[in-house]
């Protein structure tokens, strides 16, 4: 069904905001220049920490700024410019690089700390959308985020501007990252908490079932004493061993589905002849999301886990993923 007349009005307005700011962030590429490349080079290079500033709406870009530089390996805080005139800037030191965010470039609180920034010696970036601007001209290195025009139809509230300016500063986080090299392992040691620091963190061995609630018989029990097993330890499965702990194969409730239309099924079969051989294994050093992803690629529910001369270690299955909250 088409979408009424009051629908299609205030799709259009949303459209046209959508548009205004997708034309800010793709007219940033053609404005680049060189000391674009510089800021980069400085923040690689930085002995100090990378300060970022701003006011009002330039502050809240500047918080989530100095919050991903942090995330992705550079030591990063924002300081609030009112503050820096009240006590504050003795939180930024001459080894240190501010990048402050304006995008008129005449900020009050910035141009009064601008002058400080530098007698210190510290390395001042600006972002700003005026080049001519007093803050621009202050700086060491002047990175331009001008727009032709602001989402708001009174080309007033700060809505492209400050979309630009997010987009610029995500930008230089992520050439610095790719220059250091900055890699999973590394970011897993700034995210340990939540859903991504599980997957980028917590290994097979983590979650994996051993000792008493491991399921496992040894290759010359029945299918009963399979069975029993199966229903002790509730992994709908069981790991199938020899004498020596070397993994042969396991059973699971889908073999036993399997079977039970065979008339000759009984209690006393060997279970070594019932089981299904090659099951998937896994290392205990491998990622817990590595399994996940290789359940669902099988289409299978568990791993066993075995060391390099195939002995039983333990086994991860779809449930013990999800109690540690890696699915």
């Amino acid at each position: 069904m088409s979408p009424n007349p009051a629908d299609a009005s205030l799709l259009a307005r949303l459209r046209r905001v959508l548009d205004i700011e997708a034309k800010a962030i793709s007219g940033l590429s053609a404005q680049l220049t060189p000391a674009a490349a510089e800021a980069v080079r400085r923040i690689v290079a930085l002995k100090g920490r990378l300060v970022v500033t701003g006011m009002g709406k330039s502050g809240h870009v500047a918080r989530k700024l100095a919050a991903t530089f942090a995330s992705t390996g550079t030591p990063a805080f924002f300081v609030h410019p009112a503050e820096a005139q009240h006590g504050d800037l003795g939180m930024i030191q001459s080894q240190d690089l501010v990048l402050a965010l304006s995008y008129s470039g005449e900020t009050d609180e910035l141009r009064l700390i601008a002058p400080h920034l530098k007698r210190m010696g510290t390395t001042l970036v600006a972002m700003t959308g005026n080049p001519e601007s007093t803050l621009a001209r202050l700086a060491d290195i002047h990175l331009d985020a001008a727009v032709q025009e602001e989402a708001c139809p009174l080309n007033l509230a700060p809505t492209a501007s400050t979309t630009a300016a997010l987009a610029l500063g995500d930008a230089l986080a992520v050439a610095v990252l790719e220059v250091r090299g900055f890699g999973p392992d590394d970011f897993a040691r700034s995210h340990p908490g939540g859903s991504l620091g599980r997957r980028l963190l917590v290994r097979v061995a983590d979650v994996m079932r051993t000792g008493d609630r491991l399921p496992v018989v040894r290759n010359s029990a029945s299918l009963h004493e399979a069975l029993a097993e199966m229903s002790a330890k509730r992994m709908g499965m069981t790991c199938v061993v020899d004498a020596d702990n070397v993994l042969e194969g396991l059973f699971t409730d889908g073999d036993l589905r399997r079977l039970l239309g065979r008339e000759s099924l009984r209690p006393d079969c060997a279970i070594s002849e019932l089981m299904t051989t090659g099951a998937r294994t896994i290392s205990t050093e491998a990622l817990a999301a590595q399994a996940a992803h290789l359940m669902d690629e099988r289409r299978i529910n568990h791993l066993l886990v075995v060391d390099s001369q195939g002995c039983l270690l333990g086994a991860v299955g779809l449930h013990d993923l999800l109690e540690a909250k890696i699915l």
